[in-house]
């Protein structure tokens, strides 16, 4: 099973379409005008502001910190080649957005690109302890497999019930990475604050790391960050389309 067969299931599971399976890649620019309108330059209050945010901070408005949506567009850009890049490499893209607002895209992304995705909360280890976790994500492949082929009616139903439901919990967890052999050749993070353990490991194990950043958060342990709303949905969508568009047709 693939990843995007996971995303599918999710999807058909919820009962709603992925928001990536119909979009028209044709109608997707990178403009300031699209940006302002999905509310990407909208920042958090002046009190949150983190210093480090003050180059791409334009200005101050009713208490709202407003971002400099030029610098938004170049940063993009940036992060939008090293991703085609990595596509190019052969290299897996993780992609990881445990905030709620971020949780579906996601996974949407993830699956309409076949990558790896993580939506729920990050495993310690996972980077720095990969080999176990390559171990526990086999494990749950190579059971996924049994029950398909119906090698599970050899236990009795309640030993059945007991896998079925170690199954489901691990699929959760770690659905989203079970067909990731290797470390990825970059981590694309919805939030630098939810998202933290993951980039924490990634920076320890070297992995580059290309992450929206709010008004709120320091950038400078990012490799490529984007200065953006984090919260809105909209925002999120649009950012997240940018990257769909690039390494489709990358």
């Amino acid at each position: 099973m693939q990843n995007n067969e996971t995303a599918v299931a999710v999807e058909e599971k919820e009962g709603r379409e992925s928001y990536f399976a119909s979009l028209d890649v044709s109608k997707i620019e990178q403009s300031l005008e699209e940006m302002m309108k999905a509310g990407v330059h909208f920042g958090h209050q002046k009190a949150r502001r983190n210093p480090k945010m003050d180059e791409y901070i334009f200005t101050t408005r009713k208490g709202i910190n407003i971002i400099d949506l030029q610098k938004t567009q170049e940063k993009i850009q940036e992060a939008l080649d090293f991703l085609v890049g990595v596509k190019k490499s052969g290299k897996a893209i993780l992609f990881v957005g445990t905030k709620i607002q971020a949780k579906e895209l996601v996974r949407d992304l993830a699956g309409a690109l076949q990558m790896p995705f993580v939506s729920e909360r990050w495993l310690g280890g996972t980077f720095t302890n990969f080999k176990v976790i390559r171990g526990r994500t086999r494990y749950l492949v190579d059971s996924e497999g049994m029950l398909a082929r119906g090698e599970f009616k050899k236990y009795t139903k309640f030993e059945q019930m007991k896998k079925m439901e170690e199954l489901e919990k691990m699929e959760k967890r770690m659905g989203g990475i079970k067909n990731m052999a290797d470390l990825p050749g970059v981590v694309f993070a919805a939030s630098i604050k939810e998202d933290n353990l993951a980039i924490t490991e990634a920076k320890k194990m070297g992995i580059p790391v290309i992450a929206i950043a709010d008004t709120n958060v320091d950038p400078s342990q990012i490799d490529f960050p984007i200065p953006a709303n984090d919260d809105a949905i909209s925002s999120l969508r649009l950012i997240l389309s940018y990257v769909y568009k690039s390494i489709k047709e990358a």
